[in-house]
């Protein structure tokens, strides 16, 4: 699953952007910029002078992208995994930089092996200092999808990986994007048109961070503000991670109705459709779909509509007319099953020497069978591929066509707006030979992982280069598509189908594969939008370059070994049959991803969505998304003056519940109740407060939870002294009826028989 690209764009620069001036004339739109948002939040000055890469951005960070990609990892194996954004380091910072600033002395320091030398305090900590910490904070941020193949291999399927193997698909998985945003950046980042909204609201933030900010009377500045939250987030923590985990997802049904299993079907928030289900616990909140005080209201409401017509419509009726035998199986599950109901047993169907399919055994077994819930999950993944090409093509294609036509003109001309003349006038430009380099390195590093190391990997050499091939093709369009609508369309569906197609019966080729084409592709969009926002905010070409390439290595090598090291120390990580009560390493993310390779790799498309499987009708769902967006579309033009239609966005509706499996009802529910108070409520009527403290509240409170649970962990969970323990109470939230299935005869560990 993929998570959702929404994030705080249009709600954030309503309440900032529209501020500084009336609209300007044609002639000054094209001496500034030919998007009016652009014009409205970025400013056309530069002050060449200001060192930008500098003891204190390198100390800070590195700090940043260090202690990021390890508290992400960290947390990505635990049972409510949190992820912590760089918006968080981008606010931290900003008071430690003043403070290195006012304190280290003047004085520069010579490296006399190679004659060059720097100072320890160049003078106060300056806004380009601060935007290249963040890039350095977005690289720690952004999780490296390899490690998820290397957790199945260990965690799952129990089988060696050599290290190095492993050390190279992370780095070579993350570090191909740079060719593909070599190549393609002319269009993308030099090109006005080529707006990337998103970054308007780093721009914002920047700005506002560094506007002078004097405490209102009665209030606090947000400096003290973002303390007193971090303080109260870190103390709090210590309740649902130890004291009293139950709270972390409350199920009243189940307390009420303990020995019914529909009834803890509907009510249960983790295995069930969480009616009535609560958690007071921030990494419920925001575990598993990101801050929902960072997601605009209208992305919120759409995403809550589709969850609630996924779980509380689809999901019931099929489940209880028991479609594709549904009742022999939980509700709601991300493991696979045999036609009998049982845990599907892998063993039997899987060649453990070449570990690949025995088909004779596959015959004789069963086919694989999945939880009504998760079936629909793949269903809803073909719709929101097709919605979003549809989606995009019927309320962006003129415009994107138009800016297309408009960016190779620019390109021809080597003409562009202010920030673009400017860039080129004063620094000089990263050569393109650099990012040539790069990828031809990273091609050869990646055929030396998947064909050496006796093939563990079991990709051949062809499965890479076309891989690559996939994700050359799909960076520009999908570049095109995020610059200009900030929407991503994912290519982890398209990448599984090929390479399961072609090459089945194999799980690591296919899920490295689907890296190696998804995610290069996906690393690639992210590198040029950072360099967008250097480009708004006129960083230095040569140092945002350089500050991108550490970032991506350092933080690849921190969340490898972090990974390792977890995988290696914890007993039965990843187990939960076999974890002690209490244990949070139970690697929700990962189940999801091992269960999605036995489906697309070790079995295939076509044994399972295919003329071979249970599920071919999933392929209408192609259809289905594809037409989903053409009722809106009409009506949008039939009713032009109710604006409200076109914020009914059909892709996020249908991808909705994209991240459930992991995330869980509880999950939603509470975020959706979160974000609509805090981006609905509190920024229509206290709008000035929103403004102000509204990010600065989610960076508190992500940063209390991480820090609390990191001591908690070093400092008693990893002696095994787990405090859940002591109260006798479980992980869940007491709704195991929930996992029951309901047809007649099916036998399941804790389970009545029926």
């Amino acid at each position: 699953m993929v998570r959702s690209t929404v994030d705080a764009g249009d709600d954030t620069t309503e309440g900032i952007r529209y501020e500084d001036s009336p609209a300007k004339t044609t002639e000054e739109e094209i001496d500034d910029n030919p998007i009016e948002e652009v014009r409205l939040t970025v400013p056309i000055t530069d002050d060449p002078s200001l060192q930008a890469l500098t003891f204190r951005t390198w100390v800070l960070g590195l700090a940043c992208c260090i202690i990021l990609a390890f508290v992400n990892q960290f947390f990505g194996y635990r049972q409510n995994s949190l992820y912590i954004s760089s918006v968080s380091a981008q606010i931290v910072v900003l008071p430690v930089g003043k403070l290195m600033a006012a304190t280290l002395p003047a004085r520069r320091v010579k490296i006399p092996a190679l004659g060059w030398s720097f100072s320890l305090n160049p003078g106060p900590f300056n806004l380009k200092e601060h935007v290249l910490i963040t890039i350095f904070a977005n690289s720690g941020s952004n999780s490296v999808y390899a490690v998820n193949i290397i957790t199945i291999v260990k965690a799952f399927y129990h089988r060696n990986l050599h290290p190095f193997a492993a050390m190279l698909l992370a780095q070579t998985t993350q570090m191909l994007g740079y060719g593909w945003a070599g190549i393609f950046r002319k269009y993308l980042v030099d090109s006005p048109y080529m707006w990337w909204p998103a970054n308007l609201v780093q721009v914002s933030l920047f700005r506002a961070l560094h506007d002078a900010d004097k405490r209102p009377k009665g209030g606090v500045t947000r400096l003290q503000f973002f303390i007193l939250v971090l303080v109260s987030s870190f103390a709090y923590y210590l309740v649902p991670s130890y004291l009293f985990p139950s709270i972390s997802a409350l199920s009243f049904v189940c307390w009420i109705w303990k020995n019914s299993i529909t009834a803890q079907q509907i009510g249960s928030g983790i295995y069930g459709l969480g009616v009535g289900s609560i958690g007071f616990d921030w990494s419920t909140i925001a575990g598993f779909t990101g801050s929902p005080l960072a997601t605009p209201a209208f992305a919120i409401f759409n995403i809550m509509f589709g969850f609630f017509l996924i779980v509380y419509l689809l999901t019931p009726i099929a489940y209880w007319t028991n479609s594709y035998e549904a009742k022999k199986f939980p509700i709601f599950s991300s493991h696979v099953f045999d036609s009998h109901g049982n845990p599907y047993n892998i063993s039997r169907v899987m060649d453990q020497k070449s570990f690949q399919l025995d088909f004779h055994g596959y015959d004789n077994y069963s086919k694989i069978y999945l939880s009504i819930f998760f079936v629909f999950s793949y269903g809803l993944s073909f719709a929101t591929l097709t919605a979003t090409i549809s989606h995009v093509a019927l309320f962006h294609g003129k415009t994107i066509l138009r800016l297309w036509r408009q960016t190779t003109a620019t390109a021809r001309d080597q003409f562009g707006d202010v920030h673009t003349r400017l860039m080129k006038k004063n620094y000089e430009s990263v050569p393109q030979w650099w990012f040539h380099i790069i990828l031809l390195a990273m091609v050869a590093l990646a055929l030396v992982a998947c064909e050496g190391f006796d093939k563990q990997l079991q990709l051949p050499y062809w499965g890479v280069l076309l891989a690559c091939g996939i994700a050359f093709f799909f960076t520009l369009p999908i570049g095109i598509i995020t610059a200009t609508t900030n929407q991503q369309p994912g290519l982890n569906v398209i990448t599984e189908l090929v390479i399961g197609y072609i090459y089945p019966g194999k799980p690591l080729a296919n899920v490295a594969f689907k890296t190696y084409g998804y995610i290069s592709m996906s690393q690639a969009v992210m590198f040029l939008s950072d360099f967008k926002l250097g480009h708004y905010m006129k960083i230095p070409p040569k140092s945002m370059f350089i500050v991108q390439l550490v970032g991506t290595v350092v933080a690849s090598s921190v969340y490898f070994g972090t990974a390792w090291w977890l995988l290696e120390t914890v007993e039965n990580i990843c187990d939960a049959s076999k974890l002690p009560d209490g244990s949070p390493w139970t690697c929700p993310g990962d189940d999801v991803f091992y269960n999605a390779s036995i489906i697309w790799g070790l079995v295939g498309p076509r044994r399972m969505f295919g003329d071979l499987g249970l599920y071919s009708k999933m392929n209408y769902f192609f259809l289905i998304g594809f037409l989903a967006p053409f009722p809106v579309w009409l009506l949008s033009k039939a009713f032009p003056e109710k604006k409200w239609i076109k914020l009914v966005h059909m892709p996020i509706i249908l991808g909705a519940t994209g991240n459930m499996p992991p995330g869980r009802a509880v999950n939603f529910l509470t975020w959706g109740m979160v974000g609509i108070f805090f981006n609905y409520f509190v920024y229509r009527r206290f709008k000035a407060w929103w403004a102000r403290h509204n990010y600065i509240l989610s960076a508190g409170l992500d940063a209390g939870v991480a820090f609390m649970a990191v001591i908690l962990y070093f400092t008693l969970q990893m002696n095994d002294i787990n405090g859940m323990q002591w109260w006798g109470l479980e992980v869940d939230d007491h709704c195991t009826l929930a996992k029951c299935p309901t047809a007649p005869g099916v036998v399941a560990k804790g389970c009545p028989t029926i």
